[in-house]
């Protein structure tokens, strides 16, 4: 069964968005770029999903700054959850930016909002 690991956001500015979720929500860092470029929050009691915070100079409109990655325990229920996930009514993204080895899939929902199923035990 898949569960909301990490929800992501775009951000210009991700030192000022992690100090303001971070704020927010009582998160706190658990990992963080050395040059800005990206920071991941989780609660500060370890209840509930983290908050990734990537730097961003996209307009909002062109591409989703808010995601889902739902996570799968490894390769094997990973691809499981996206054929069910296909079979129920999403579409895979052909998505330009997937690293050489990536541990994630871009899939679209029925309405054309884009989420990730994670591979977490992709090292």
């Amino acid at each position: 069964m898949l569960s909301i690991g990490t929800i992501v956001m775009g951000a210009a500015d991700v030192r000022r968005a992690a100090e303001f979720w971070g704020r927010a929500l009582g998160y706190v860092p658990r990992d963080v770029a050395a040059d800005d470029g990206w920071a991941v929050l989780v609660p500060a009691d370890g209840q509930g999903p983290g908050i990734a915070l990537d730097l961003s100079t996209t307009p909002v409109q062109e591409q989703p700054r808010v995601h889902l990655d739902l996570y799968a325990g490894d390769r094997a229920e990973q691809e499981a959850e996206v054929a069910r996930l296909i079979g129920l009514g999403a579409e895979r993204v052909d998505w330009e930016l997937y690293p050489d080895d990536p541990d994630f899939v871009v899939l679209a929902d029925p309405e054309g909002n884009r989420f990730c199923v994670i591979d977490t035990s992709h090292p």
